[in-house]
């Protein structure tokens, strides 16, 4: 059978390799309607709510990351590139795990000078290059240890996610959190316990949202500092998403309202950054409410939103590649509005090149945008963008 290379076609996939399941019985076990599994597997609609996957996997006896094509495509220049240094990276956190450690081979001044480096690759979201330094930075700062190494630990968890390998992100997030244990730092025991929450896979979204309760717990005591209160912003509004994906929609505007409240006292940092990058802040929450919004299938809130947010304002990329494609899939719903969502799109693109190339839901945003454009013609700025991202369009 050809690989298929959709999130649709993935499901039609797997749902034939289920005896030949029909729509109508995945349609029933994933709650949603049969018109909707034949548009999403002909390409003509887009999953726009992860617990959507969540319940499609699960009635198709799968992984999302299976339905996402994570792990097992190929042909992504970025990402092959990366996938080379993925095996070392792996053995690093192997050996610091077990305890061991290399006499450092660094200069104090070299080690931070490597450990700025890569916080820009993340904030400019050139994880492929980022990836390239981590196994050697990863066994230095282990040398040194402490809030160093808790700080290249979670730089690899956030590497490591965003290229699809949820599993060592996990690793990596778990060697940041046990660390930072030990500094007894709040705030980077902040950092690493939302690493953590971010690494878990869509899957157990409960499970990560009561580890974001469990770490808000523990860091009320370190309120006073304003490097706690940012994460503790942060790990509110990890806690409103993961509980809007499991069902708990009280308990996802709790978080949300206290995460605004904390952001309304601190201000957008002035950096754009904020403590370890995390851009806490009032904008950052409005990013955040606008993947909620979406989330719960909310595509007018989310335009409402984005009238009055300013990602631009963050220095991470990734921030503003959010506000453009959660804008983007929102304008697309319906297939009303789809000149203004192919223009979001290529803004999402610009802002964060690699992501956008590499992001299962932003590369079937632009393929159902195509099928849609078949009926009359593809666009030379949609053959553009595919183009850019590895699709090619027939003509």
């Amino acid at each position: 059978m050809h690989r298929p290379d959709t999130i649709g076609a993935r499901i039609r996939y797997w749902r034939m390799r289920r005896g030949g399941m029909t729509q109508a019985v995945l349609a029933g076990f994933a709650g949603v309607t049969q018109s909707y599994v034949s548009q999403v597997e002909s390409g003509r609609k887009t999953i726009d709510r992860r617990s959507t996957l969540v319940a499609l996997a699960a009635a198709l006896q799968v992984t999302v990351a299976d339905l996402l094509g994570q792990g097992t495509e190929s042909g992504d220049p970025a990402r092959e590139t990366a996938a080379e240094c993925v095996p070392v990276i792996w053995s690093a956190l192997i050996e610091i795990e077990d305890g061991q450690r290399r006499p450092s081979t660094y200069t104090t001044e070299r080690l931070t000078t490597e450990i700025a480096r890569a916080e820009q690759l993340r904030t400019s979201c050139n994880f492929p290059a980022m990836a390239r330094m981590l196994p050697s930075l990863l066994l230095e700062a282990a040398a040194v240890g402490g809030n160093v190494l808790v700080q290249v630990a979670y730089q690899a968890s956030t590497c490591l996610r965003n290229l699809g390998y949820r599993h060592l992100a996990l690793n990596a997030a778990r060697l940041a959190v046990s660390v930072a244990k030990d500094t007894e730092d709040p705030a980077w025991i902040g950092a690493s316990r939302f690493a953590y929450a971010q690494s878990l896979p869509i899957e157990s979204a409960s499970v990560a949202a009561r580890a974001a309760d469990r770490s808000l717990a523990e860091l009320q005591t370190g309120a006073a500092d304003e490097r706690v209160r940012q994460m503790l912003g942060q790990l509110h509004l990890s806690a409103a998403l993961t509980s809007a994906v499991s069902g708990r929609l009280d308990v996802s505007r709790d978080h949300l309202a206290a995460a605004a409240r904390e952001a309304a006292t601190l201000g957008d940092p002035a950096d754009g950054a904020g403590f370890n990058g995390c851009g806490f802040g009032p904008t950052n929450v409005g990013l955040w409410e606008m993947s909620i919004a979406a989330e719960q299938g909310e595509s007018g809130r989310v335009l409402e939103l984005s009238r009055t947010v300013r990602p631009q304002v963050l220095a991470a990329s990734i921030r503003q590649q959010s506000y453009w494609l959660d804008l983007g899939r929102a304008l697309a719903d319906g297939g009303r509005r789809d000149v203004e969502a192919l223009a979001a799109f290529v803004q999402a693109e610009r802002a964060a090149p690699i992501p956008f190339s590499i992001n299962p839901l932003a590369r079937d945003a632009v393929l159902t945008l195509a099928q849609r454009a078949q009926r009359r013609a593809i666009p030379d700025e949609l053959r553009l963008l595919a183009s850019r991202i590895g699709i090619t369009l027939a003509a």
